[in-house]
């Protein structure tokens, strides 16, 4: 049922590669947690003895703190080998949960599959596959195969996991497949009526969005945590109909999404990664909405870096609207390198699969730069390398046609002339045509410094001379 790059790998290789994700304690990848996660429940379920004997003990914890995806893969293999408790019931997993902030309603989801995973094995309620097994490295499920695995379940008499079930279903999108609505109708499932009518809305309803800046005059960042006023550009999202059939640990994703809303932690939620976005894939915006604040701390103040969170956006199967483009943003100047480079790959991606709106992220790096949120030369440095890339020519000059008007009034003379070289290059590399009146106006004046003679490099770039 599970063929490609998630299928199941044999027990020998599953247990060297679950040893080699738990010695680097490293994050492994979608591809890799994935396939690992459902090899050793589908091996559980075909001998879960020869699977004990195969994994062997867990290692023991490490001083060093796991990435989240090694965490999980530690606690299900722990529970495979473990002693079977079938007195304990595995459907009241997740009971007494509390949401605590729904910047991390993703990871309130994700959580919720591995423990009920877990949870089965520890009690012996074995099923042959994931039901969430994703079809591509996105995450997206093919609603088809997710049908075709319902039936599997139904031939075997498996009770699907509501929480295993309820990702599958998020997983699933990007519009109506007609013919697996029909299969889904065939089901005698109990869950089959649910399936049927999800496939037929085209998965999970788009929300409506609004952006907002932080009240307040923008103030610069002082050394006190969280000192910085009115310098962030966020998104919200309005609440989302059809929680009801989900495990209660999914509804925070359901709730409207307050961008300023408070929340009890100390420091930046940590679930900015390819995972995250692999669990709503089709709704990139919303991840990229919810952890917003923690990639622009990397701008901004000294947060930590998210270049695979970055990298994941730009790649996931569903549109990209405010939210992804201003992560973008916030990634081209960013302190941190590697979030740099990341945002540089993502503009290129989301442009060669025509997702980017350039005219949307050159207003958006016009008014943060306006703030005092971007350090302009960083931005510039990340331009450049853009330029330099397939296809990234033609997505810098898109960017900077609608910002440079705005980013030349708003930045120091001293850093005109790199900004302008960077988008003549791009200009002259992508072919553009057209005028800048800003652009022509400074071109015409007399002189021999660098804004001027770039400016005019740009000027006959347009012109095509």
């Amino acid at each position: 049922m599970i063929e490609g790059e998630f299928a199941v790998p044999s027990q020998s290789t599953l247990a060297d590669e679950v040893a080699a994700v738990l010695a680097g304690r490293h994050d492994p990848g979608v591809v890799a947690f994935e396939r690992l996660l459902n090899a050793v429940v589908s091996h559980g379920f075909r001998d879960r003895e020869a699977l004990t004997a195969a994994l062997g003990p867990v290692p023991r914890a490490s001083k060093v703190r796991p990435h989240a995806q090694v965490a999980c893969i530690a606690g299900v293999v722990g529970a495979a080998v473990g002693p079977v408790r079938a007195e304990e019931s595995w459907e009241k997993t997740g009971a007494g949960w509390l949401e605590l902030c729904q910047h991390v309603a993703l990871g309130y989801i994700a959580g919720a599959r591995t423990a009920e995973v877990a949870a089965r094995l520890r009690a012996g309620d074995h099923v042959p596959f994931l039901l969430s097994v994703p079809s591509g490295p996105t995450g997206a499920v093919e609603p088809y195969q997710l049908v075709e695995r319902l039936a599997e379940y139904e031939r075997l008499g498996v009770r699907p996991g509501p929480a295993d079930l309820g990702q599958a279903l998020l997983r699933c999108g990007g519009g109506v497949d007609t013919e697996a609505v029909r299969a889904a109708e065939a089901l005698e499932l109990a869950e089959g009526p649910r399936v049927a009518a999800w496939l037929r809305q085209g998965g999970l309803p788009r929300p409506a969005w609004w952006r907002e800046r932080e009240t307040g005059e923008a103030e610069r960042p002082s050394r006190r945590r969280g000192a910085r006023i009115g310098r962030r550009i966020l998104v919200g999202h309005e609440a989302i109909e059809g929680r009801g059939a989900f495990p209660q640990q999914f509804w925070s994703l359901f709730r409207m999404f307050e961008p300023h809303i408070a929340c009890p932690h100390w420091s930046l939620p940590d679930d900015r990664d390819a995972h995250t976005v692999a669990t709503l894939p089709w709704h990139p915006e919303i991840a990229a909405a919810r952890l917003l604040t923690g990639v622009a701390s990397a701008a901004d103040q000294d947060g930590c870096g998210s270049p695979a969170f970055l990298e994941a956006l730009a790649s996931a199967a569903g549109p990209a609207g405010p939210a992804v483009h201003l992560a973008v943003a916030y990634g081209l100047a960013s302190v941190p390198a590697p979030d740099r480079e990341a945002a540089v790959r993502a503009l290129v991606v989301l442009a060669s699969r025509g997702r980017l709106d350039g005219g949307l992220l050159g207003r958006e790096l016009t008014e943060l730069v306006g703030l005092g949120t971007l350090k302009v030369p960083l931005l510039t440095e990340s331009l450049r390398e853009a330029v330099a890339l397939p296809e990234g020519a033609g997505a810098v000059w898109a960017v900077l046609a609608e910002a440079l008007p705005g980013l030349l009034a708003r930045t120091r003379p001293q850093v005109h002339g790199t900004l302008l070289a960077v988008a003549a290059d791009a200009a002259r590399l992508s072919g553009a045509r057209g005028e800048l009146p800003e652009v022509t106006a400074l071109a015409r004046r007399p002189g021999s410094s660098q804004l001027l003679i770039q400016a005019r490099r740009l000027r006959d770039a347009l012109a095509g001379t």
